[in-house]
């Protein structure tokens, strides 16, 4: 058998299904908020029905003691639901308002006043009416079912197994002020559930709109080099192929650069990788700023990049390609050390009618390592 010492540590401290499923303890405390609220909100329902029967018991239609009985009867419910949401007893379940547990004891207790109050029963026929209106928010189509069925067995009950006689009283003065007490609180109580059901969708689009802006920058993140802000080899790869696609159905040029930076790994034996890194962002940076919006500028690999020059002839693509060495070649690196001096080397390439990708980025490769065998510094095409 458990001992009640054993389980009063998992309500207490939270473990609960929530929080196996991964919840926060913030999302947990969030939601014990959001059940206090709702519970406040039924409590209020409570009252609000306490107070149209304190007039019809003032006026002797029902027994005086009848209000109070009904408002201890809501309040104990109330209590009990609060009790189990504080102890976080509800995060043991999807659906941890127990929207049909409270529902069911809310119909009980109507059904049992009207039983009990027959000469206003349309008081009672109202608040069930609207409980379960209030209730469908929150419900899956199959509990929904569920709670009709319940309600229809319940009234089925009083209405076929007794000789009940619902009453609508409004003959004096007094009965006609509380009637309009409960139509008035019927319309506040709808107006409160058409408030929530549309703070609820706002909810809904709010944590849409959120998951797809988390989505998008996990696609950007996923596509980025973190270090150099340029693609990263899986993205300039992907880029190649739908320029190289696009050029096939417009039968237009596409060209490919790879670019090397000269004599990298001195860099980052004589001045440390910090120093490299820097080397890496800087000629991003300087990419960035010197190219077209069409061309595609990613990092290959290590200190070697890729760009993807689309309907650029091979002519164009190597006058690109030297300007942005000479620009590089400009830059004073005075602050790394007052004698450091980087260049770039790349090959390029133009991509042939029926040519593969990989055939593409060979001879790519191939002109780059004739530029490194001229001295680098320099550019050279592909055959």
């Amino acid at each position: 058998m458990i001992s009640l010492a054993r389980l009063l540590p998992v309500f207490v401290h939270g473990d609960t299904l929530g929080r196996r499923s991964g919840l926060s303890d913030e999302v947990l405390a969030r939601r014990v908020k959001q059940r206090r609220n709702t519970l406040c909100l039924q409590f209020s329902s409570y009252v609000c029905m306490a107070a149209v029967m304190s007039v019809y018991a003032y006026g002797d239609i029902i027994p005086k003691v009848m209000p109070l009985a009904f408002l201890l009867s809501g309040g104990v419910a109330t209590l009990c639901f609060l009790m189990t949401s504080q102890l976080r007893f509800n995060d043991h379940f999807h659906d941890h308002y127990l929207t049909l547990v409270q529902m069911a004891a809310n119909i009980l207790l109507q059904t049992s006043f009207l039983w009990l109050a027959p000469q206003i029963g349309y008081l009672f026929l109202c608040v069930i009416f609207m409980t379960f209106t209030f209730a469908t928010l929150r419900m899956t189509m199959w509990q929904s079912i569920s709670a009709w069925t319940l309600i229809t067995l319940g009234l089925a009950c009083l209405f076929l197994m007794t000789d009940l006689r619902i009453g609508f009283p409004a003959t004096s003065f007094l009965e006609r002020v509380a009637t309009v007490l409960l139509v008035s609180s019927t319309i506040g109580l709808f107006g409160v559930i058409g408030f929530y059901g549309s703070a609820l969708r706002h909810q809904l689009y709010q944590g849409k709109k959120a998951l797809r802006e988390a989505y998008d920058r996990i696609e950007e993140l996923a596509e980025i080099d973190d270090l150099t802000g340029a693609f990263n080899r899986r993205s300039i790869m992907r880029k190649l192929s739908h320029d190289i696609a696009r050029s096939a159905r417009l039968k237009r040029a596409c060209s490919v650069a790879l670019i090397d930076l000269d004599w990298f790994k001195r860099i980052n034996d004589t001045y440390g990788h910090p120093a490299g890194d820097e080397v890496l962002r800087t000629f991003s940076i300087t990419a960035f700023a010197n190219l077209r919006e069409v061309d595609s500028f990613g990092r290959y690999g290590g200190e070697e990049f890729m760009l993807v020059l689309p309907e650029t002839s091979q002519s164009e693509a190597v006058r690109i390609l030297d300007r942005l060495r000479l620009i590089f070649a400009e830059i004073d690196w005075s602050g790394l050390s007052p004698a450091l001096t980087i260049s770039l080397s790349a090959g390029v390439a133009t991509w042939h009618p029926s040519e593969t990708t990989e055939a593409l980025l060979a001879r790519a490769d191939a002109a780059l390592y004739s530029a490194k065998r001229s001295g680098r510094n320099c550019i050279a095409s592909a055959a």
